[in-house]
């Protein structure tokens, strides 16, 4: 488990503060599937829809999904989003679900609606990457993670609506972060408890709830257990120990000693009294608690062992791990038994009934026949070998050439997964990205419409790559990653307002020629055109409910926006309407992770914005943009460089030295530049190339003549005597082709940090 840049800001970080960022998630278009590695997986037996049993499954991909399972079928009936990092772990506690996640957090859902998250829980300082809950006990759950923090919840207490003055809430936030030292709680100040899963929800912590600490690790916790009636839990980790403690105090109660390698997985019996371990020494070790020792150790693993299910009477325990192997072991006898093997590295195991759902590295999951509830029979198929107590048991047996062969070589059921991206590569437009997935196939994506442009199958991406090449120059305008699975596409403020394009290049119906398109402008027009709609809504509403227009919190918004920009005199003017290259699909729609000015970050599918998300969960940037049509202070996007005759040349152009233009400028408009300014009727006098007049600029403009798109339109000089001369522009002796633009000529042909020149020539008619 790696670290990642955060999509906001840490309110401990000592670095120069940075605005928040908003980042969208291309989704695969069938969302019912998860597109990245199953990190957790859970049974719920409350059966209250239907009869059935519900698996929830937590994801890479920073989702979980509520299956409804049947003998031969799972159908996704939720997708639960909300989280902004990978999904870690995921409980089942009474009638609430309890999810943590690499975003330091804690949500917790209601597991039956449609997705809908009911608090957020903020306490960890680093990756939440376990829980533990009793079961007999619905209100008790602890997380552990890599901040070397263990925290028992009491979640019944932290969801208490807390009530609170305005004028506390509001000297409380005006920072934008709530605090009270290391006691504060984060939450969630419901505003509409009937919304489904709103921004909202994330955005205020909580005051007066406090979780138990479990102090006194010293390493990161990967693994967390607990008895039934939540008096006993055990924790392990990097320190390669498990530790014992009592949930109600927080308690160290003892450290058992025994692995030489992180553990991994932890389970309890439902007593408390036996603890099964795995560890990445690949030993599997009973504890007797009571005893305070290690009374059985299991070698059956040539790798990590990251993944543990015990039968309800803990006679016989499951294990998987990294060498892709599902055993079976009778902790009595010590016999084991190869089940089967994955093609993946096995991540988590659940039982039910007689079959057990292993999840993998993979997006898919597997039911295999398990005899869950009469282990006994599996080994009557034969096949079994006793379990040695040393790590090199195995290792040695497999050298020795006595390969096992599983009992079963097809799981009864697959639940599939979309293949996860694994490569993915910019290109030079800036526009479109070529991804290659899990399985191999390569497509071409438009990331300002979020579509698949084209799906090249199995092909070399590599060559793909070669093929898609432009001489083309585009600032880079957005970044991106694929740790989720899927694209990751973010835009940070002023960098995001660097680049443009001409309408007419994105095939702009109707659009003039000169008609210039922000590109991150119109993608965040584009993203949120769902909210603007949903937001004009109810001030429609507003309004006629109350026959009077609510201005006062509209003009305060933009009052706190505006104090914070500085609006160019050559800001996009903003345009009505969507683009069909910003147009993003509503059947397959991105989700948005980004923050405001409260609480924390969170993640919402563009189609659930309801319209009452303001500039406590935007960026300031970002509803300026959209709203008002305004872009933050950026670097300039023009281009400087010198207009010289070339050698040989006997024709001169009125020029004033250095001329300025916008990057995106092509060549042929310095070839009409060159013919509306050329003087055919006298020499070259190179003496005075910098100080010649140029119409419509005062002679005090010398060194700053302005090439503006308006004056290098074809046509603007009449040719009536002479056919119009063919004139050519060159570049380090390369002679351009009229489409590159400025910004192509500086990276591809000029590649020099210095004043781009370029020289122009005459040729005879072709």
């Amino acid at each position: 488990m790696h670290r990642v840049g955060s999509t906001g800001n840490t309110s401990n970080s000592s670095r120069p503060r940075r605005e928040k960022r908003l980042t969208y998630v291309l989704n695969d278009a069938n969302d019912s599937r998860h597109c990245s590695g199953i990190n957790c997986l859970v049974i719920s037996k409350l059966s209250l829809l239907g009869g059935n049993d519900y698996l929830f499954s937590g994801s890479r991909d920073g989702t979980l999904k509520r299956w409804e399972l049947a003998d031969d079928s799972a159908v996704c009936s939720a997708t639960f989003e909300s989280h902004v990092d990978w999904v870690n772990d995921v409980v089942v506690t009474g009638e609430t679900l309890v999810s943590c996640s690499s975003d330091t957090t804690l949500k917790t859902w209601r597991p039956f609606s449609d997705g809908v998250c009911t608090r957020t829980l903020r306490q960890h300082s680093d990756y939440v990457t376990c829980l533990a809950a009793a079961s007999k006990n619905s209100n008790i759950v602890a997380s552990g993670g890599l901040g070397r923090e263990v925290f028992i919840w009491d979640i019944e207490a932290a969801m208490a609506p807390v009530s609170r003055t305005s004028e506390a809430m509001d000297d409380d936030t005006s920072n934008g972060v709530l605090s009270s030292g290391n006691s504060v709680l984060s939450g969630t100040t419901v505003r509409s408890t009937n919304a489904t899963n709103s921004a909202s929800l994330h955005t205020s912590q909580l005051q007066g709830y406090t979780p138990i600490a479990a102090k006194g690790h010293k390493e990161s916790v990967y693994a967390l257990a607990m008895n039934d009636v939540g008096t006993l839990l055990v924790s392990g980790g990097t320190e390669k120990v498990v530790r014992v403690w009592d949930p109600r105090s927080g308690a160290k109660q003892m450290k058992l000693r025994g692995h030489t390698d992180n553990v991994r997985a932890l389970i309890l019996d439902s007593s408390g009294r036996f603890c099964l371990s795995g560890s990445s020494d690949s030993i599997i070790r009973l504890w007797d608690l009571g005893q305070q020792r290690c009374v059985h150790s299991y070698a059956v693993h040539t790798d990590s062992v990251w993944a543990l299910a015990s039968t309800p009477n803990f006679s016989h325990v499951y294990s998987g791990g990294r060498d892709l192997s599902l055993y079976l072991t009778d902790l009595n006898t010590r016999e084991s038994l190869l089940l089967c093997m994955e093609k993946h590295p096995l991540l988590r195991l659940t039982l039910q009934d007689d079959s057990i759902w292993v999840a993998t590295t993979d997006s898919s999951l597997h039911r295999w026949s398990a005899e869950g509830q009469n282990p006994p029979k599996m080994f009557q198929r034969g096949g079994s070998f006793l379990a040695g107590n040393l790590s090199f048991t195995r290792a040695r047996a497999c050298l020795e050439g006595s390969a096992l062969v599983p009992v079963n070589t097809q799981p009864s059921f697959v639940i599939p997964g979309s293949p996860g991206i694994v490569q993915h590569e910019i290109l030079n437009n800036r526009r479109h990205v070529l991804t290659k997935d899990a399985e191999g196939t390569v497509k071409l994506w438009e990331i300002t419409r979020g579509a698949v442009l084209e799906d090249y199958g199995k092909v070399s991406f590599e060559e793909k790559k070669e093929e898609l090449f432009e001489m083309v120059s585009i600032p880079a305008w957005f970044t991106m990653d694929t740790r989720l699975g899927s694209m990751s596409v973010h835009l940070d403020t002023p960098q995001c307002f660097s680049a443009e394009m001409y309408a007419v290049d994105l095939n702009v119906p109707d659009a003039p020629e000169e008609q210039k398109i922000n590109l991150a402008q119109e993608t965040l027009r584009g993203l949120l055109a769902h909210w603007l709609s949903r937001r004009r809504q109810r001030l429609a509403t507003q309004v006629s409910a109350n026959g009077d227009f609510p201005v006062g919190q509209e003009n305060a918004l933009r009052n706190h926006i505006s104090s914070r920009i500085d609006v160019h005199d050559d800001a996009e003017t903003h345009i009505a309407g969507i683009h069909p290259a910003f147009d993003f699909s509503t059947t397959s729609s991105p989700s948005i992770i980004t923050e405001g000015s409260q609480g924390g970050p969170w993640r919402k599918k563009i189609t659930d914005l309801d319209g009452t998300e303001d500039e406590k969960d935007f960026p300031w940037w970002c509803l300026e943009c959209v709203l008002h049509g305004r872009l933050s202070p950026r670097e300039s996007l023009k281009c400087s460089f010198y207009l010289h005759p070339y050698e040989g040349t006997t024709v001169q152009v009125l020029t004033q030295g250095k001329l300025s233009a916008p990057r995106i400028l092509r060549i042929q408009k310095v070839i009409n530049y060159v013919l509306e300014k050329m003087v055919l009727d006298r020499p070259l006098d190179s003496s005075n190339s910098e100080t010649t007049f140029t119409p419509g600029l005062s002679g005090n403009q010398s060194h700053a003549a302005v090439v503006g798109d308006g004056s290098l339109r074809s046509g603007a000089r009449v040719w009536q005597q002479k056919a119009k001369p063919l004139v050519e522009i060159l570049c380090n002796n390369q002679v351009l082709s009229p489409d590159m633009s400025l910004a192509t000529v500086r990276a591809y042909i000029w590649k020099k940090p210095d004043d781009l020149y370029l020289y122009y020539r005459l040729v005879q008619n072709r």
